[in-house]
């Protein structure tokens, strides 16, 4: 397939990977996803992130903290994410941000690591990978309060929440991430927001294993599959594939500005 496209979001180390990892990035790499990014969600996984993104020269890594985990890291400083970016093929920093639905760490404690994510970015020029769920109006406080004092840059993954959110990270020159979740039925309304967003500021992911996108859905999700959420998404624009697959990826390259093509 000439059609490159890039996965900018999925979990390579995790268990569901164990033992069949070679055989899902060739998958990945015959169904033309030229590049993928797996995610860190705790420091203690780096080393299995690196271990992985420098066996596969197709694969990059992040450095960050999810909010689920940031009880575990109470006092987490900025030098603790930096250390890590120095590795070339760390060119992100999180996934970070709050998560409320779940509220698995303290919400203070996920704004307190969420605001030295943001400051690492600053000092590393790496791009900020956002998570929030059920927290919009406060990292849209978040990013439009710490923009003011000194810009970075970054994007909301796996989006599919409010228009608000949307246009606030476009404004804020944010990037969108885009998931299988859109494939869904009941994405309606998702589907509605995406239809009024810049294709210049889209990219699209897996979140693999979690979200595979029809006709996958229930499975385990891998970056094979951004093909069919690309394809959909496409679809809903009106626009070509190829096109949509130029588009992302020339976003992801411009947004990583570490990452090689």
């Amino acid at each position: 397939m000439s059609n490159k496209i890039v996965d900018s979001h999925c979990h390579l180390n995790f268990p569901q990977f164990k033992g069949n990892l070679k055989e899902v990035i060739q998958r990945a790499l015959d169904n033309g996803v030229s590049k993928m990014l797996t995610i860190s969600t705790k420091l203690n996984e780096i080393n299995e992130l690196e271990k992985i993104s420098n066996m596969y020269s197709e694969v990059y890594n992040s450095i960050g903290v999810h909010p689920h985990e940031c009880k575990k890291y109470k006092n987490l400083s900025l030098e603790d994410l930096l250390k890590y970016t120095k590795n070339p093929k760390c060119i992100g920093i999180g996934e970070t941000g709050l998560d409320f639905y779940y509220e698995n760490s303290p919400k203070e404690l996920q704004t307190k690591l969420f605001k030295i994510h943001i400051e690492a970015a600053r000092k590393s020029s790496l791009p900020l990978i956002v998570h929030t769920r059920n927290a919009d109006i406060e990292t849209i406080q978040i990013l439009k309060s710490e923009m003011k004092k000194e810009k970075f840059s970054g994007l909301i993954h796996c989006f599919s929440t409010s228009q608000e959110l949307a246009e606030s990270a476009i404004d804020l020159g944010l990037y969108i991430s885009l998931s299988g979740i859109v494939t869904f039925n009941k994405s309606h309304e998702l589907r509605n927001i995406i239809k009024e967003l810049p294709v210049d500021r889209l990219l699209v992911e897996t979140d693999a294993p979690y979200l595979a996108p029809v006709p996958y859905r229930g499975k385990c999700n891998e970056p094979a599959y951004v093909i069919k959420t690309a394809q959909f998404i496409s679809n809903l624009l009106g626009i070509s594939f190829e096109s949509f697959a130029k588009q992302t990826t020339n976003n992801f390259y411009k947004l990583f500005t570490e990452a090689k093509q």
